[in-house]
Parts: structure tokens; sequence; C-alpha cells
């Protein structure tokens, strides 16, 4: 199969697009795995599939596959690239944009300096949508929110503060992010049997009320320069947890993206981000025939 294809971006966290507004391409998991594999295919931690407007109010479908080929719910810094690539590529020039994504709905935001400003819906609490198993765990208060003690190979209970952003994050909270250990911790925590649908670690360093650091191991992709939905996760933590005041500028290792939640007595405010999104290149790849 000979598809075209577009290289993208957002803050380090990059992205395979594929137009599908003119018909599904069918891609196996295999096949997609060979489209992020970075020595073999183009490489990008996720696949990110357009597709025509599955209902009235909705402009596109959005659809993201990791590297490792399955199919995910949400990605922020997907979102941002694939609108820049919708308004880049001609398909519409609508500001804002509503986009259904497998847990719901997206408004997207294309400001004048090229940023994008992504309305990423409210967070999720419950631990059973998120999903977490706290069965026999006991909650250590902090703030308005709490954290919860998820044992670990060799480093017994780590304190981690559970939520969903339309997918499942624990954030744990680090003196020095740099020297946090993300290589080993990530690929236990993103296992661990108390996540049954597995769950994105960040790990967060605050450096004053409206700054953070953060690295995030993904589901499905490992360490990433930058993780839109984890900074999300990671700022409404701190808000709850009272260390973060509602603006919020989170430095990853791929660039800065901001973000603004109000909390509320429901918390169920919705949380903004904006960031960059930049296109790479544009190409063409013959995609082998892969089960």
């Amino acid at each position: 199969m000979h598809i075209r294809f577009t290289k993208m971006q957002g803050a380090g966290n990059d992205f395979v697009v594929l137009d599908e507004t003119q018909g599904r391409l069918g891609l196996s998991s295999a096949q997609y795995r060979f489209l992020a594999d970075r020595h073999f295919g183009i490489g990008a931690d996720q696949i990110l599939s357009v597709r025509s407007s599955p209902g009235p109010g909705l402009d596109f479908e959005y659809v993201i596959h990791n590297a490792d080929g399955g199919q995910v719910e949400h990605c922020g810094n997907g979102a941002r690239c694939f609108v820049r690539y919708v308004h880049d590529k001609g398909l519409s020039t609508r500001n804002p944009l509503r986009v259904k994504v497998t847990n719901g709905e997206l408004e997207l935001r294309m400001h004048p300096d090229g940023r994008v400003t992504v309305d990423m819906g409210a967070p999720v609490f419950e631990l059973p949508r998120v999903p977490f198993k706290a069965d026999g765990l006991v909650p250590e208060p902090m703030g308005r929110f709490e954290r919860w003690p998820l044992a670990l190979p060799y480093a017994g209970d780590v304190p981690v503060a559970v939520l969903s952003m339309g997918n499942p994050h624990a954030v744990l909270l680090v003196d020095d992010v740099q020297a946090a250990p993300v290589p080993s911790w990530g690929p236990w925590i993103e296992s661990h049997e108390r996540f049954p649908r597995r769950v994105n670690a960040g790990f967060m360093q605050v450096v004053n009320r409206g700054e953070v650091r953060l690295r995030v191991y993904e589901r499905g992709a490992g360490e990433t320069l930058a993780c839109g939905t984890g900074a999300c996760a990671a700022v409404v933590a701190g808000v709850r947890l009272g260390l973060l005041d509602e603006r919020v500028d989170v430095l990853t290792h791929g660039g800065m993206l901001t973000i603004e939640w109000q909390d509320s007595p429901q918390h169920d405010r919705p949380v903004f981000m904006t960031g960059p999104a930049t296109t790479v290149f544009d190409g063409e790849i013959e995609v082998p025939d892969l089960a």
C-alpha cells in the first residue's frame, strides 16, 4: 500500500498524520507499528488519522494510535497538530473546530502566532472511570485531593495522584525531575496491576506556583519529549493538591506548554492547553502487507 503522510511535532512529541477524509486506509496494528518505527518506518510517538465528520456539530473525527499499534483515547499535543494540519491542508477554514475523539469531543482554536489552544474537557476523578483499582489501599490526603500508595518493585510504596484526562494518568511529585527514576519506574507504573488499561506516568517538579518541570512515561510509547494530556493531568493534580495556581507553564524536554484550570466545588471545569504545532515534512511511503 502506497500512502501519503505528514510528519509533525508539538513540543517535541512527534506524529505521523494521515488524511482519511476520503476513505479509510484500513491499517492493521502491525502497519501502525511500522509507520512509527524509527529505523524501518517514518518514526513517531503516535499516528494521527484525520477522518470526516461523524455527525452534526462536528467538523472531523480524530483517531490516535500509539507507537505500539494500539488505539488510545486522547493526545493533547496531537490535537494541536491535528488542527494545524487541517488548516494548512485546506480541509477546513473554521476556527475553532470541534472534533470527535474516542471519549468525547474537543474544541481546537488556532492563534495568529501559530500556537493552538485546545479545550481538553474536564478532568475525571472517579476511580472506576480512570480506571484505577484502589481495593485495600488507604489514600494520603493532601490539599483538596489525595495520593494513593502504589507498590513498586525495589521502591516500596510510591504516592501518586490519580485522574483521567480522557486517558489515565498517575502523577508523582519529585524534587528534581532530571534525576527522577523515569526509565526504571515508568514501565512499572505504566503496567501496574492497579491500572487495568495501563497508565501514563508523570514525574512533576514544582518550581513555583506558576511553573513546573515535567517528564512523562507514556503508555505504548515510553518517555516522550512532551505529553499534552500529561501536562494537563500534572497541573490539575497540582492545583487540587494545593501546590499550583490556575495558570501554569509546564516545561518539558520538548518545549513549554501553558495549562489553565479553574477548580470548582464539582471539579468539572475544562482544562485549556496552549502550545506549538509544527509541520516537519510531507512524504510518501510504501507500507508492507502486515497482518
